[in-house]
């Protein structure tokens, strides 16, 4: 979401351009007051005397000379002499405090923003902004963004008011010796300020330009140091064939940066050497004055002085403005995701979600991803009693999964409605939706957690309650695998962290501290088992959706399995996919679904006698079995 409004060439308007800058650097600066108000406080103090300390110096050097050619006394002297020490000396204590401060001050704003830019990740209703890769470039950029820019913009301004308080002091002195000089040197820096602020504008559009790539290279990058990649990567021998393709990204990464760095090179080496000549100048210009007795030796030191102290400081303005407008074009990436709008439209006023008592209703639903994909569900009308168990089956890309994906509210119909005892689930709150729901999803998740945390995700409120934890376990049939691990519940289900007790108390055979020991991984059906005993801790909600709950298990632990969820959906209400359709016979309705529509609907009985193409299905697998036992 960008702010500019583009014309003819590409280019903003400069007043929009203005006002864009002018509002992004507000929503920084509200950010960095909220996030640390004191630090930056001190942060602005410390710049402005930063600002004045040269020009100080100067003055003090100006009088020390005159008074030395003048013959003064040392009395006289004294004075002067200590205060340009204790000028030094604020000057050589200012860049440490300055980069305490700043560093203090970057870690409580990086804080903050990250919070802010997550919640508003987390407050995406559905799930179609995260297969967006526009958006997921953006929010990359947001991370880094969010975190350094208002820092860069804070740092930019008080960069800009220390190099104003230093040219204006400047300014003042070199005007009470010529006027003219003073005209020149400002005018030389009008150059360097438009050249830094057109490198700035290239520079943010290249990083926008390189998101993709960057992204593309980190994929390759994560999959070569992936455990979930490496037995194919080293049994297909794709090792090379992948790190080709992640160092021609990165490549095209530093093509981009190299050609931009040539590029500033080029434009500050011009920008230098104009400078030199302004500044040799100005010296020919002195000497001569000095020499026909216009100028004290006092007033060349102070003239010499100006002159750097300015076009150093001009520079400085220029590069902090062309910095912090960089950062405020980056930084409005961090604020489109903020405010990014819902992807879901959310009823201002939803209406209560009580138990359910009648039924879940799919009326005449259609649903494709957007008016370029094919339609993928085809006027789906199908109810899901209350208190029944629903089986749905068909071939892949039938649309079973995208149905699911409706019926959690992850997207909305493209046309029909979708019914909870009546209530439309668009004028439904989605959390007190979802929170009537629990589900084990073909695609579960593996977190990096120990075994009690991955269980306990399913319902956060049995986090401390370890009976909740092990009677899910138990139905799931993993409690007894559980116990068995080094720290039972408490053992990391992972191989990519180690548990800060493992690396303060790992002890070699030796008796001396030895290398941190990591967690452990599970098996795949042990896995499957605990996703399901994640479900298990929402057993008394409204509704329950399996997914392929047996899909990881051998034929045994799915018999065991399946007798636990068969016990389990009696008299609640549940929906259940499964290719093993000797999974779904014994549930209380079954229905077909193929291309996007409902085909068949009945029980196991009733669609086999009718010879359709559930029958066949059936059949299939049947036939299946019967061969291999013989």
């Amino acid at each position: 979401m960008s702010h500019d409004i583009r014309y003819g060439n590409g280019a903003a308007w400069p007043g929009t351009r203005l006002r864009s800058s002018v509002a992004r650097g507000v929503a920084a600066g509200a950010l960095a007051v909220r996030a640390a108000p004191t630090t930056l406080a001190l942060h602005v103090v410390v710049a402005l005397v930063g600002g004045a300390q040269p020009v100080v110096i100067a003055w003090l050097t100006k009088l020390v000379l005159d008074d030395v050619a003048a013959g003064a006394r040392t009395a006289t002297l004294l004075p002067l002499a200590a205060s340009l020490g204790a000028a030094g000396l604020v000057a050589a204590v200012l860049p440490q405090l300055t980069q305490y401060l700043r560093a203090e001050f970057n870690r409580a704003v990086g804080l903050l923003a990250q919070d802010r830019l997550f919640g508003a990740v987390d407050r995406l209703v559905g799930l179609a902004q995260f297969e967006d890769p526009r958006f997921l470039d953006r929010v990359r950029l947001a991370r880094d963004a969010g975190g350094s820019g208002p820092g860069q913009v804070v740092d930019g301004t008080l960069g800009l008011f220390q190099a104003v308080v230093t040219i204006t002091g400047f300014l003042a002195s070199l005007l009470l010796l010529s006027p003219m000089m003073t005209g020149l040197v400002l005018l030389a820096g009008v150059p360097t300020l438009a050249a830094e602020l057109a490198l700035s504008r290239r520079r943010a559009r290249m990083y926008w330009d390189l998101g993709p790539v960057e992204r593309r290279e980190l994929f390759y990058s994560q999959l070569l140091t992936s455990v979930e990649a490496a037995k194919e990567i080293r049994l297909f021998g794709i090792g090379t064939f992948l790190r080709g393709r992640m160092l021609a990204d990165r490549r095209t990464v530093n093509a981009s940066l190299r050609t931009m760095d040539r590029r500033e090179a080029m434009v500050q080496s011009g920008l230098g050497g104009f400078a030199a000549l302004v500044a040799g100048g100005g010296l020919l210009w002195a000497v001569s004055a000095t020499q026909s007795g216009g100028l004290s030796v006092g007033d060349v030191a102070i003239f010499v002085a100006a002159v750097a102290g300015i076009q150093g400081a001009v520079a400085v303005l220029a590069l902090e403005i062309a910095r912090t407008h960089q950062s405020l074009l980056m930084f409005d990436h961090y604020l489109s995701v903020i405010r990014c709008p819902p992807d879901l439209p959310v009823a201002p006023n939803p209406r209560p979600l009580p138990p359910l008592r009648d039924a879940i209703e799919f009326r005449d639903v259609w649903f494709r991803y957007s008016p370029e994909h094919a339609w993928i569900l085809r006027g789906v009308t199908l109810r899901v009693p209350y208190g029944k168990a629903l089986a749905l089956i068909g071939l892949n890309g039938a649309g079973k999964s995208t149905l699911i994906k409706l019926l959690c509210r992850y997207y909305d119909p493209t046309r029909g409605a979708i019914l909870w005892d009546g209530t439309d689930l668009r004028e439904i709150d989605p959390a007190d939706l979802r929170h009537r729901i629990g589900a084990v999803f073909q695609d579960y998740m593996e977190y990096d957690m120990t075994a009690a945390e991955n269980i306990a995700l399913g319902d956060l409120s049995s986090l401390d309650d370890r009976e909740r934890i092990h009677t899910a376990a138990r139905r799931a049939d993993l409690h007894d695998r559980l116990t068995e691990l080094p720290r039972g519940y408490d053992t990391l289900l992972s191989r990519m962290f180690f548990m800060d007790m493992d690396r303060d108390t790992s002890l070699s055979a030796d008796g001396e501290k030895g290398t941190p020991q990591t967690g452990l991984e599970l098996s795949g059906g042990q896995w499957q088992r605990l996703a399901l005993a994640r479900a298990f801790l929402r057993d008394q909600r409204d509704l329950m959706i399996l997914d392929e709950p047996s899909a990881g298990l051998d034929a045994e632990a799915e018999a065991e399995i399946h007798s636990s969820l068969t016990q389990y959906r009696a008299g609640r209400t549940s929906l259940l996919i499964s290719h093993r359709l000797g999974a779904v016979r014994d549930a209380d309705m079954i229905a077909v679904l193929a291309d996007g529509r409902i085909l068949e609907q009945g029980d196991h009985a009733s669609l086999t006698a009718m010879g359709g193409e559930y029958a066949r299905l059936f059949a299939l697998q049947a036939s299946g079995y019967r061969d291999n036992a013989t």
